[in-house]
């Protein structure tokens, strides 16, 4: 399953740990190598990324790239276990101040360092790694949004706090757009996770369609009951998108139109998707160049007439990320805060 900021390329190699994060030089080339992973990987998120101030899209690329390795090191074929072990010490070692000798590493431990991340949040991500190493299915569409807070939702916290906004109600919106993009991915990857023996729809959807989800996938095709299971799946992505785009007017001017540019390309994907009979199994819906051009242009000219923010009450699976912040934010020190 691809996240929304995913790609197949594979990462290389790590080394013992660096004694210093501060050299100029080295912080220059280490988010050089994140750019080049963040541009051959995600083209939406890149694309978004484009209208980011470049004093952020540094920390941006590394919270991408760090995403982006963990999740190859989990999907590469191997010791998928034995590859989350391997994260969880990664993760543990750079936020202890002995990130491994590996740019990625140094450029991720600048930004949590320097954006105020807690811990709590790359570690939810990789517990939904886990989930997909355990095959996990989900029988409600709310049990499948807490497969979407982890792997999804998480990033979109760790943007907002790159953006230096901590208020909860903006960090729920996060959520909400983070979970409608997990969405919207696994609408478009139903036949490619089938043919991979992986189902995400909500199980339950399929018993109230006349469906048997085991005999389903076991030969997998499009018809009209699973239409409307993929139809209804991106119906709830739109309710999500619609919550979580109120919380970008509440995030600094100079970036709104980059946030605002993933919430309709990634919104223009469920479009394809229903343009094409909502058939994911025999087709991928792809979002052309030219219309990404005219969505970006349109996240630049639109971001003024947002709504106003929605206070609604988070998903109730995203309330422990806003609970991390809080915690983090109780205790940090002054220097951890933007």
């Amino acid at each position: 399953m691809r996240k929304p900021w995913s790609s197949p390329n594979g990462a290389g190699p790590h080394a013992p740990s660096v004694p210093s994060l501060t050299r100029p030089l080295q912080a220059l080339r280490d988010w050089q190598r994140c750019e080049r992973l963040l541009q051959r990987g995600s083209k939406s998120f890149a694309a978004a990324a484009l209208l980011l101030p470049p004093g952020l899209r540094a920390d941006a690329a590394a919270i991408y790239a760090f995403c982006r390795i963990a999740d190859d090191a989990v999907d590469s074929g191997g010791d998928a276990r034995r590859a989350l072990d391997a994260l969880h010490q990664r993760l543990e070692r750079i936020y202890a101040d002995r990130a491994l000798d590996d740019p990625i590493d140094r450029a991720f431990r600048r930004a949590v360092t320097h954006r105020g991340i807690p811990q709590a949040i790359p570690a939810a991500l990789l517990e939904g790694f886990a989930w997909d190493v355990e095959r996990r299915r989900y029988r409600t569409l709310d049990e499948l949004c807490g497969y979407g807070v982890r792997v999804a939702a998480t990033v979109g916290v760790m943007m907002t706090l790159l953006l230096g906004r901590r208020d909860p109600a903006l960090l729920a919106r996060a959520c909400d757009l983070g979970v409608a993009m997990q969405l919207t991915n696994i609408a478009r990857d139903v036949g490619e996770d089938a043919r991979q023996g992986r189902l995400y729809l909500p199980l339950a959807w399929f018993h109230e369609h006349g469906l048997d989800p085991a005999r389903w996938l076991g030969h997998p095709r499009h018809d009209a009951r699973l239409a409307q299971l993929v139809q209804r799946l991106l119906a709830a992505a739109d309710q999500l998108y619609r919550r979580g785009e109120t919380g970008i007017g509440g995030l600094p001017a100079s970036s709104r139109a980059a946030i605002y540019a993933a919430r309709l390309v990634y919104a223009e994907i469920g479009r394809e998707i229903g343009a094409a009979d909502h058939d994911t199994v025999t087709r991928r819906a792809v979002v052309p160049v030219a219309r990404k051009a005219v969505l970006l242009t349109n996240a630049l000219l639109g971001w003024p007439a947002l709504p106003p923010l929605n206070a609604v009450a988070p998903l109730p699976a995203a309330a422990f990320l806003i609970a991390a912040v809080q915690q983090h934010d109780r205790v940090a020190t002054p220097g951890a805060r933007v």
